[in-house]
């Protein structure tokens, strides 16, 4: 059984593991092609050397303390060296905009800030006379001898220690920005309660100990990889390799052998889509071997299977399914996906390969966990039940669906944050009188307490018909295609559904060299007609389950990826659906007024 443990803060966090697990492994970072790891211990005593360097440069409670880096240990240190002098970490990432960084350290009034190196302070330095409470920069790179790098400052911490200031449970943790899908980025404020009971409830639900590791990718500047990944983790005594890029993934998942993987849809549905393509290039043989594995889990996973059925997937599982979970390391227990919805395709057929996958929900407002599937309770397709402590509500007033059993979903429990910095109107937008946070997702509960997520209220619109719409379930069945990387749907008060398609073009040039059609230039590659019946195809068999009005009827191809570059995406890789409108917006009205001129002619 999960271990029953209780924390009121951080810091109760940061004591009780530097006490029970100082010998253990906790960060494994890779240099000069070596995995090097520090221990317990080790991070203790830079997390205290570095508490008496911040304080010498006038950090004490109350103040701000914010971090642009990506994941590393350093990033941890700055973390709980902040928290033991009763400060507030406000992280962000590298490859924000040089003006979100200055919108958010002015906002939060950040009076020191952590870089990895001189590149990032040159930059911020370029904007600091806008930032009236900035004092000092500091570098993770240097040596002890140049002034305000790491070393600099754990050097002189350690000559003057400074000892742990014990913050209130309701004292601020934190202060993370949401990504802004919509507007400019809100400082959701954490109370040190918020994070740690929703720590304590991992470990009542959730069977992880010292011996476990992870491969850490998902950003601690976002809230789902800092509470669930670094604090969960750390408060267990387990370790985390951190991997070095994201195309180094796989390498590294092969090196650090991981017993847990946190990671988000879109990785789970490139492991999907990369399996698909590797049998697809196999022989018939080996990809009739591969299906049949997947069938005959699906049986053992609906209690149907025969004993001898049982003796063919062992085999099947030795032979095939064993090779694929090598290259995530070969030693894989749990996998949790969280931050969006998971498509149930993706996750039974990550499941039937060996890989358990439990999903959960939640929002960076809600500390971030609010519902988990976890072991002994468990429904694919479900987000699962609310966690130790908090509780579900569903205000069906809220629900522009035609569907009674929908609504919006109000969060109740201690892991509702304390509320935006400095947005009295957005706190009276989100709060219920009983302080339930509305998460601005539409849901259901069923008979056992599990939660189903069914699209955003924002994001819901009526078409021509008046039938309700929710377009990002439609997203995420087509992003299954092999041929489709990304895609966006719209038709709020049109006749019909359309969308703009990202092509997997690796995938459609080899389709089109084997048809002898020309891959070049590409906008004559989107116009040929077998492209685009393709296309048509493909929507029309990963959305067959959805309702006719709700497919796509017609799309705009492009070949540029949505990223967070062109701010098609945000630094969580939701879609920013206005930005996207701005740029396609013209196409697709092209799209209605030439139909319309279409039906004209008919009538």
């Amino acid at each position: 059984m999960p271990a029953e443990v209780h924390f009121e803060t951080l810091v109760d966090i940061y004591k009780r593991s530097t006490k029970l697990f100082g010998a253990n492994q906790l960060f494994g970072e890779k240099h000069n092609g070596e995995w090097q790891w520090m221990t317990y211990a080790k991070f203790a005593e830079a997390v205290d050397d570095f508490r008496g360097g911040l304080a010498q440069l006038g950090v004490g409670p109350g103040d701000r303390v914010a971090v642009i880096a990506n994941n590393r240990s350093e990033w941890a240190i700055g973390c709980y060296a902040t928290y033991t002098l009763g400060a507030s970490y406000v992280p962000m990432y590298e490859a924000q905009h040089d003006e979100e960084w200055e919108y958010i350290l002015n906002d939060c009034g950040a009076k020191v800030v952590l870089v990895p190196s001189a590149e990032f302070v040159k930059r911020i330095e370029a904007f600091k006379d806008k930032l009236p409470a900035l004092e000092t920069l500091v570098r993770f790179d240097g040596s002890e001898t140049e002034k305000h790098t790491l070393a600099t400052l754990r050097r002189r911490g350690a000559e003057t220690p400074t000892p742990i200031y014990e913050p209130k449970p309701e004292d601020l943790a934190g202060l993370i920005y949401t990504s802004g899908t919509t507007g400019k980025p809100k400082g959701v404020m954490l109370s040190h309660a918020n994070i740690a009971k929703n720590v304590a409830a991992i470990h009542a639900v959730f069977p992880m100990a010292a011996e476990d590791r992870s491969l850490s990718f998902l950003p601690w500047a976002h809230s789902f990889g800092q509470v669930v990944e670094l604090h969960g983790l750390y408060s267990m005594g387990a370790s985390m390799g951190i991997a070095e890029a994201v195309d180094k993934i796989v390498d590294n998942l092969g090196e650090v052998q991981p017993t847990l993987l946190f990671a988000v849809p879109r990785i789970f549905n490139r492991i999907y889509d990369g399996l698909q393509k590797r049998m697809a290039a196999e022989t018939a043989f080996k990809r009739k071997l591969f299906f049949h594995g997947i069938e005959l889990a699906k049986q053992r996973a609906n209690n149907t299977i025969s004993g001898f059925g049982e003796l063919k997937l062992k085999l099947i599982d030795k032979v095939v399914f064993a090779k694929v979970r090598a290259r995530f390391g070969g030693r894989l227990k749990f996998a949790f996906s969280g931050s969006a919805a998971l498509s149930k395709e993706v996750a039974d057929f990550i499941d039937n390969i060996g890989i358990m996958v439990y999903e959960g929900y939640g929002l960076t407002e809600t500390s971030p966990i609010f519902t988990v599937n976890y072991p002994g309770k468990r429904k694919i397709g479900s987000v699962g039940t609310a966690i130790p402590g908090t509780r579900i509500e569903i205000d069906h007033s809220h629900n522009p669906t035609d569907d009674p059993k929908q609504g919006e979903i109000i969060c109740h429990g201690h892991n509702v944050m304390m509320g935006y910095y400095n947005l009295p109107e957005e706190n009276e937008k989100v709060f219920t009188n009983s302080r339930g946070l509305r998460t601005g997702d539409l849901g259901r509960v069923d008979e056992d307490g599990f939660l189903y997520i069914t699209g955003r209220v924002k994001e819901q619109y009526k078409l021509e018909n008046g039938k309700y719409v929710a377009p990002a379930p439609l997203e995420e069945s087509l992003k299954l295609s092999p041929y489709i990387t990304q895609v966006m749907v719209h038709g709020a008060n049109k006749p019909f559904n359309v969308a703009v398609i990202v092509p997997d073009m690796e995938s459609l040039k080899k389709w089109a060299s084997e048809k002898n059609i020309s891959t070049t230039p590409t906008a004559d590659l989107f116009k040929n007609p077998e492209v685009l019946a393709l296309l048509r195809g493909e929507v029309n068999q990963y959305l067959k389950s959805a309702k006719g009005f709700e497919r796509p009827s017609r799309f705009v191809l492009t070949a540029e990826e949505f990223t967070t570059e062109n701010d098609m995406l945000s630094q969580s890789l939701k879609l920013k659906r206005r930005n996207v409108m701005a740029k396609y917006g013209d196409d697709l009205e092209a799209i209605y007024v030439h139909a319309a001129a279409e039906d004209k002619k008919k009538n």
